[in-house]
């Protein structure tokens, strides 16, 4: 299975109405009936005019579509639709994860919005579960948002600690962070510049044998809670660590803990680590500075709504 997620403008207008079209007939009859079964390809062409769509195909076959509609800093997804046939084979994540990529890369924009019709709550947790928090009502519709994720470069081990210690005036207590990337990859080297920014006592190392540490405030700041999930078996582990503090009065960074931590809050901040190159070394003699990292930054929940994580 071949699954391709491309950018296109007007000349889709035909295949982005036939999706629409057999997507949205699918769906069960609401009142007000959905305005996207009276569209024709020329609305839907007036509609990608501004900011293009997105088109899904699987083996070459084009089973999945969206509009893209930039207002201000926001990224509003319009008549989302997969193919009644190919559902349930990830094609719909996979928009998603195209537009929050596109938005990325587009200036200015800071959220991604959905408009999903409040009587299907199937749908509705579709976008919880993709990280969209509920904004605002406009009957009959709950409007939907989340952050776009930041890509960052990261040429040195130093650089690393200094994005952490630049988080440290973003975050606050109650904030999880959540990284991930390969052995090696810097979320240590992270968290150190993280602790740094937030006055925090002890040295920061990797926190393996010993699951997790407590690092008290020197100030009148939060403590940091740094945990590695490497070796815990599931989110139960994760929520029963004997933890000698209260999460809401603390920054908790958790290593290894995609998958694992995101429940431990409404709200929570992925730090994902990538290496910029192909090389790579033993994993008992990793240099930090064998080369550069790629950082993204995916922020997903209402508390990171309007939070610049990159303002100097």
């Amino acid at each position: 299975m071949s699954l391709e997620v491309t950018v296109v403008g007007q000349e889709a207008a035909a295949e982005v109405l036939a999706v629409v079209r057999a997507a949205f007939a699918a769906r069960p009859v609401l009142d007000p009936p959905a305005d996207a079964l009276s569209e024709t390809e020329a609305s839907i062409a007036a509609l990608l005019a501004p900011g293009g769509g997105l088109l899904a195909r699987l083996d070459g076959r084009t089973v999945g579509a969206v509009v893209l509609d930039p207002d201000g800093d926001a990224l509003y997804l319009r008549r989302f639709g997969v193919d009644p046939g190919a559902q349930g084979r990830g094609i719909a994540r996979a928009l998603v994860r195209a537009a929050l990529a596109e938005a990325a890369q587009r200036e200015g924009l800071r959220r991604l919005v959905i408009l999903a019709r409040q009587e299907l709550p199937l749908t509705v947790q579709f976008w919880r579960d993709m990280g969209f928090a509920g904004t605002a009502r406009r009957p009959p519709y709950v409007e939907m948002a989340r952050p776009v994720p930041h890509t960052v470069e990261v040429p040195t081990a130093d650089a690393m600690r200094a994005l952490g210690e630049h988080l440290a005036s973003v975050v606050q207590a109650g904030d999880l962070l959540v990284l991930s990337g390969e052995l090696g990859a810097g979320k240590t080297t992270f968290t150190q510049g993280l602790g740094a920014g937030l006055g925090v006592r002890g040295g920061i190392t990797s926190p393996t044998f010993v699951i997790a540490r407590v690092h008290p405030s020197l100030a009148d700041g939060p403590s940091l809670v740094h945990v590695d999930a490497y070796r815990l078996g599931g989110a139960a582990e994760l929520d029963d660590l004997d933890l000698d503090t209260d999460l809401d009065d603390a920054v908790t960074v958790v290593e290894w803990g995609s998958g694992l931590a995101e429940g431990l809050a409404d709200a929570w901040l992925e730090v994902r680590i990538g290496r910029a190159t192909g090389g790579t070394v033993a994993a008992d003699v990793i240099d930090p500075e064998a080369d550069p990292r790629v950082v993204e930054l995916d922020p997903v929940g209402v508390r990171w709504l309007g939070v610049d994580l990159l303002a100097p």
